[in-house]
């Protein structure tokens, strides 16, 4: 029951804000028309500028991958130029320390072969 004993003071509270409200739409505003076009213009030019920041940094950009891509190709031909002379010295190495390459310098050396081999035993005391 006490809704309905409030069911005026509703409707007033609604004619007071359907009062207030017509006179918020009915204010004068300031005339805006000349001020519309310096709006769209800063705001043409504020567009520019940030369609221009982006080209220029885009173009900074591509540069800069453009050129981390020849210092990449660059790294990786050195880096195979390196892996052909490592493996050309490794070649030589190991023809230079075959058995009989180190015979025949050893014979240059005037090394003989052994023909009656001796070992070593550290097992034995003595």
């Amino acid at each position: 029951m006490a809704i309905f004993e409030l069911a005026p003071a509703i409707e007033i509270s609604r004619k007071i804000v359907r009062e207030k409200t017509n006179k918020a739409v009915l204010r004068l505003v300031p005339e805006i028309k000349s001020g519309e076009v310096a709006a769209q213009r800063t705001f043409v030019i504020f567009i520019a500028t940030i369609f221009t920041a982006g080209l220029l940094s885009l173009l900074v950009i591509n540069t800069a991958l453009a050129r981390d891509a020849f210092l990449l190709k660059q790294l990786k031909q050195e880096a195979q130029l390196l892996t052909d002379q490592r493996e050309a010295i490794l070649r030589q190495v190991a023809q230079k320390s075959s058995p009989e390459k180190l015979a025949e310098q050893a014979s240059k050396l005037g090394m003989v072969p052994s023909s009656n081999p001796r070992f070593l035993d550290i097992s034995v005391g003595g």
